[in-house]
């Protein structure tokens, strides 16, 4: 099986206790795609520059991305946003974003990428998102992220996008902000309300929450000794999440719980380094041993608590 994903495609500028990095291979889409990669086939749509450098494409295509919907615009500047983790390295503090030709993104798709059976629209505008859905053709499963931008300043057509999507990702303040509701629980099922199936809620070090058809099921992350660089973490945990879907071709509550422990996987080892770097030498071997891992260091017997 395989998956669209429709999102930006970015250089970061970072600075972490770690260190500092410049022109960093990222975007939301690009950890998405190289996460997922691992499991399913992905096609990728977004836009950049003719700055954007012909080894981040050879990259991309050498973990089996289809770039045929990535649109190079000549004269053109990549997406470039800048930031640091100096204060909190679970939060980005933004220094500059510089859209460049991401500011004029406009979605098309070919008949082709019309019929991916699996949708991951990542964080890009409402208006994008709903101009994408417009555009698929019975998919098996549409998924989404968002983020506190979009909550806040085009709250009417970000609803309109959520009442289509069987899948959400957000993080703990995102549903709140989105909501109103003070308890993640209940945000949770009040988005359902609203229409989507699954809802995701990232926790970043503290794993994720996962709402589904009146089922909870809590993913742990993985217990780290060092956090190198968070950024594209969110992405990376949806591309792992959703790829394992892919590959099982299933969205059953089962393959969800293991899609949400395939998600902490990846995740934890994309903060292991700065950017795409630890990804780009990762092998199947060791995500399988970091599945079992996390596997045996939730497992407990049930018995009875009073006996």
């Amino acid at each position: 099986m395989s998956i669209l994903v429709v999102g930006s495609v970015a250089y970061d500028n970072l600075e972490t206790p770690a260190g500092r990095r410049e022109r960093v291979l990222g975007g939301a889409a690009t950890h998405f795609a190289t996460a997922a990669s691992f499991f399913a086939t992905v096609h990728l749509i977004g836009v950049v520059g003719d700055d954007f450098e012909h080894a981040h494409i050879e990259f991309l295509k050498s973990r089996g991305v289809d770039l045929a919907g990535l649109k190079i615009v000549p004269g053109g500047k990549t997406f470039h946003w800048s930031g640091h983790y100096m204060n909190d390295i679970n939060q980005a503090e933004t220094l500059q974003t510089e859209l460049g030709v991401f500011s004029t993104f406009d979605p098309e798709l070919t008949e082709h990428h019309r019929e991916r059976p699996y949708i991951f629209l990542a964080n890009i505008h409402p208006e994008l998102q709903l101009k994408v859905l417009s555009q698929i053709k019975n998919p098996t499963l549409v998924a989404m992220d968002t983020m506190n931008l979009w909550i806040n300043t085009t709250r009417d057509t970000l609803q309109k996008v959520i009442e289509r999507v069987g899948m959400i990702f957000v993080n703990d303040a995102e549903a709140r902000l989105l909501t109103g509701c003070k308890n993640v629980s209940q945000a949770a099922h009040q988005i359902m309300e609203w229409g989507p199936k699954t809802v995701v809620i990232k926790r970043g070090e503290h794993g994720a929450l996962v709402y589904n058809d009146e089922k909870i099921f809590m993913a742990p992350a993985v217990p780290l000794m060092t956090v190198t660089d968070p950024t594209g973490a969110g992405d990376t945990f949806a591309g792992g999440f959703l790829g394992y879907i892919a590959r099982a071709g299933r969205v059953d509550d089962a393959s969800i719980r293991r899609a949400a422990v395939c998600g902490s996987v990846m995740a934890s080892f994309q903060v292991e380094d700065f950017g795409l770097e630890r990804l780009k030498n990762l092998t199947r071997d060791e995500i399988d041993g970091r599945f079992r891992d996390l596997t045996e260091i939730t497992r407990f017997d049930h018995m009875p608590v009073f006996v």
